[in-house]
């Protein structure tokens, strides 16, 4: 659920400027409202001095379905209700099966009539609609606005003919209530481009991160360690932000980050903090002294998620598999209605532990792909005292139970973060960011298991 924002105050609505007149723009909006030149009881706008967060925003399936007529809203990157009705529609028309879901036979025709209709010289809708886009804009949720960013910096890869870079300036405030005559504001600066005209800007894209304040790179897109902008703007980022909800091919993008935290570049996986309550019953399950000295006879874990992505289930299973020191010998990947994987490890006694991992359809998915839905821990000896069921909700719960030995089992239903939205988890990161060491280790796991994909 989404925490309540404050309404923004926009001291300069968004201005074209030349990428190399940026900085000059900004200072001419803060000498326009230096105290002295304001009445008394006027409210005096300062600038924020926490970070630079820079936002690689490559969102084109919303422009692409605004030109085709499904979607009217903003261009903003977020996979919400209107998105997703917008989905539904072009599936609809095109004779797809109707889930919202973004998956790739859907993406492939999205793009397809997308290319005919802004290609066709004679379609002024297309035309008039593509150029309305460029006023609709990239936005930055309040949510991440209200955490006072010194400046946001977003990129917006564009289709089309290779030009120079664009950019908007502006400057925006939250309105907080206790500080009615003082407003602390972030500055946006805004890039469009195609993504050969960013990466020839890359050395001064880099260079609009405000000095001397901690910097971080929100990469909306699938993790790219090669590519030239993305080593330029890692490289001197605290943190790189990614959402592993919006991967599609999820072992490879997973492996991707994984190639990324080995070359030294900090990382957070906004999908890895939805798990965190999971990780805390399970721990806790174990606590009483009468379970602790059981938990290594575990040699069964099942996980059940919605199916689409299976980030979330692999990354519990790397987390929960590094604290009893497993190591992975096999992992199979069986597909069929529920796209199950099976990994087994051996255990530092020898043990044999085998696991699976089920994707659940489910009549009303929800926002985030790939929530977990349920998590059985057990053993083949009778005698151990370690069954543990965890469970979204009831119908997680009577899954798991289904499966025989509930009796002695400790059964918990968890408060899950999985409807988080990225925009709320990554201003609850930034306001206390630092680095995650159980997510390393555990991504370190992480590609030992996929490395065994045979």
């Amino acid at each position: 659920m989404s925490t309540q924002s404050p309404p923004v105050v926009s001291l300069r609505a968004p201005k074209d400027v030349s990428v190399t007149d940026i900085e000059h723009e900004l200072d001419q909006i803060w000498k326009d409202y230096q105290p002295e030149s304001q009445a008394q009881d006027t409210i005096v706008a300062k600038q924020a001095s926490t970070f630079t967060l820079m936002v690689y925003e490559p969102e084109q399936t919303q422009h692409m379905l605004a030109v085709l007529g499904f979607y009217d809203g903003p261009i903003d990157g977020i996979f919400g209700p209107a998105q997703v009705k917008a989905i539904r529609a072009a599936q609809k028309a095109y004779t797809l099966p109707v889930t919202g879901k973004l998956d790739r036979e859907t993406m492939g025709k999205i793009q397809a009539n997308y290319h005919d209709r802004i290609t066709a010289t004679n379609d002024k809708h297309a035309l008039a609609v593509e150029k309305d886009i460029d006023n609709r804009g990239y936005v930055v949720t309040d949510a991440i606005a209200n955490t006072n960013p010194r400046r946001i910096v977003t990129l917006c890869p564009i289709v089309g003919e290779d030009s120079s870079v664009t950019a908007q300036v502006s400057v925006y405030c939250p309105m907080k209530k206790q500080y009615l005559h003082s407003l602390v504001c972030s500055e946006y600066v805004t890039l469009r481009g195609t993504p050969d005209a960013l990466e020839r800007n890359g050395e001064s894209i880099a260079n609009l991160s405000v000095p001397d304040l901690p910097r971080f790179l929100w990469w909306k897109d699938t993790p790219t360690p090669t590519k030239p902008l993305f080593q330029q703007l890692a490289h001197q980022a605290h943190s790189v932000v990614f959402d592993s909800a919006e991967f599609v091919d999820s072992e490879a993008e997973l492996l991707q980050l994984h190639e990324i935290l080995d070359n030294g570049i900090p990382v957070i996986d906004l999908n890895w903090r939805r798990i965190a309550g999971w990780q805390e019953l399970t721990a806790e399950a174990f606590d009483p002294p009468a379970r602790r000295k059981d938990i290594t006879e575990i040699d069964r874990v099942d996980v059940n998620y919605e199916l689409g992505n299976p980030a979330q289930a692999i990354m519990f299973l790397g987390w929960f598999s590094s604290r009893l020191q497993w190591t992975p010998v096999s992992y199979k990947h069986t597909g069929g209605d529920y796209d199950l994987r099976e990994i087994d490890f051996v255990a530092p006694d020898g043990r044999k532990i085998h696991t699976e991992l089920a994707g659940m359809p489910t009549a009303d998915p929800g926002e985030i792909p790939g929530d977990l839905m349920g998590v059985r821990l057990n053993s083949t000896n009778p005698k151990a005292n370690c069954i543990t069921v965890l469970c979204s909700e009831v119908a997680g719960c009577m899954q798991m139970e289904m499966r025989g030995g509930t009796q002695t089992a400790r059964v918990e239903e968890v408060t899950s973060l999985a409807e988080r939205n990225a925009e709320d988890l990554l201003a609850e990161y930034l306001q206390r960011w630092s680095r995650d060491l159980l997510y390393e280790q555990t991504m370190t796991v992480v590609a030992q298991i996929l490395s065994k994909l045979g």
